[in-house]
């Protein structure tokens, strides 16, 4: 049987700390644990100094903080760190990577994505598709789904796919694809394949090599509990010596203090993605967090998502809700969402989650409510009860 969480002794004090705030159901947005503000604090008060101090050491410390915050994510996806780099978002991850890829490649073919992706990235490819020549095609949901089904992904996934984006869990209902299926169906196609985990990116088990994936983009938010401004872009070795990233600058070379105007060369690994001076104050802010993350019991981080997201499913079946998430655990994310029968109305209930120092958010009719690290069983009681108070 699933246990709850119990967090590690020198948690326990922030923990006492947090009983007013143990109401926390916004995992899916930006993601709290019990010392966050005071690592932030300390991380802010570090950079400041180092920064501030009329000598030469400031690069040194800001870049290795930087190498620390991909060699932590490139440990959770279980990748090379070379083939790791930091964005400042996965809209622009995912540009930067599509950009760089050979002009040949998509031109006249067609780049694949669901319904239900984060619509930041369709935006994206809606604006790239003339210029890069490809035909952007969507997945629709079947009328009355909440979500695309794998079967019609695949049966729209044919030879003339040049990319797809697959979006591991969907940030409107928290499904979960079969990404064993899809990958390999898309290798039969001989389509590059690109994931968006940023939705379960540090709650479920993720390994770029186990189904091998050509890219992944992602944001330290939500499960990583990180700071915004701090994503990530992942492309596979084999894949990285095709791609001429479009923004190239001093750190796209293997030397970045070659200043000849001449001899300009892309290194030869994930560094080429790279350009100008990186923006390392968000990757830096958000080391403490992923390290704080890289000692947890994933397993029980996990165990104590499920039991309490089960807690809100079952209670629901006797709400005047409708519930848009997939009722088994394995087909799901770590949320739980459900539909109102109007955008007033969900707005109208999570105002009286707020009064119950309950937080989560909406989107349109639909209430998004994620439990994690701080969340309790007692809190997860209390927004039960307010569930089966809907009319």
């Amino acid at each position: 049987m699933a246990r709850l969480y119990a967090p590690k002794m020198e948690d326990r004090n922030d923990q006492k700390n947090l009983q007013k705030e143990d109401g926390y159901f916004l995992y899916h947005s930006i993601g709290q644990y019990p010392q966050k503000r005071k690592d932030l604090e300390e991380a802010s008060s570090k950079f400041a100094q180092v920064w501030s101090a009329v000598n030469d050491q400031q690069w040194g410390y800001l870049l290795g903080e930087r190498a620390e915050f991909i060699r932590l994510w490139s440990d959770l996806i279980d990748a090379d760190a070379k083939s790791v780099t930091t964005s400042e978002n996965v809209t622009q991850a995912l540009h930067m990577f599509i950009a760089s890829l050979p002009t040949n490649l998509l031109r006249g073919r067609k780049v694949l994505i669901a319904e239900d992706c984060f619509p930041s990235n369709h935006f994206l490819l809606t604006g790239l598709q003339e210029k890069l020549g490809f035909e952007l095609e969507t997945v629709s949901m079947r009328q009355g789904a909440s979500w695309v089904a794998d079967d019609d992904f695949i049966a729209q996934w044919d030879k003339d796919v040049a990319l797809a984006l697959v979006t591991w869990v969907s940030s409107t209902t928290s499904h979960r694809v079969n990404l064993d299926r899809l990958i390999q169906h898309g290798r039969q196609m001989g389509s590059l394949v690109g994931v968006d985990i940023t939705q379960a990116a540090g709650l479920l088990p993720f390994s770029v090599k186990n189904p091998a994936v050509d890219f992944v983009i992602s944001t330290s938010l939500k499960w990583m509990c990180g700071t915004p401004g701090a994503g990530i872009l992942y492309v596979r070795p084999e894949l990285i010596k095709d791609c001429k990233p479009e923004v190239c600058g001093w750190f796209s070379q293997d030397n970045p203090f070659n200043w000849s105007l001449d001899t300009f060369e892309f290194a030869d690994d994930i560094r080429r993605f790279d350009n100008g001076t990186p923006g390392i104050v968000s990757a830096a802010s958000t080391v403490p967090a992923l390290r704080w993350h890289a000692n947890l019991d994933k397993d029980k981080l996990l165990a104590h998502n499920r039991l309490l997201s089960q807690r809100i499913i079952d209670a629901i079946e006797g709400c005047n809700v409708d519930l848009v998430s997939p009722y088994e655990e394995q087909d799901r994310g770590g949320s739980v969402m459900v539909r109102f029968t109007s955008d007033a109305d969900a707005q109208t209930f999570l105002e009286m989650m707020r009064t119950s120092n309950l937080h989560a958010d909406c989107r349109g009719p639909i209430l998004r409510m994620s439990p994690g690290f701080i969340t309790s069983v007692e809190a997860t009681d209390r927004l039960v009860e307010l569930l089966l108070k809907v009319d």
